[in-house]
């Protein structure tokens, strides 16, 4: 049995998510992007799937990279 390394619980059917050479384990989806998945730099949610950076910070949407005045690079979080 091992333990979510973002909820502490502990769990039969946990997961491993390999990430900068670093491995974690998780109950959940919830808590692996609790746990890895970048902030937006303007709105502080985390961007889950497709989002925008410039050369220092992540967004969530072009809206949000706009508004920060950031010129805007696509590209898969």
């Amino acid at each position: 049995m091992s333990v979510c390394c973002s909820c502490g619980n502990h769990y039969a059917k946990t997961f491993s998510v390999m990430m900068q050479e670093k491995s974690y384990d998780f109950d959940c989806f919830e808590c692996a992007i609790q746990r890895l998945a970048p902030i937006c730099a303007h709105y502080s949610c985390r961007i889950i799937g497709h989002g925008v950076e410039d050369q220092f910070n992540s967004y969530c949407c072009n809206h949000c990279a706009k508004y920060a005045g950031e010129q805007l690079k696509k590209k898969d979080l």
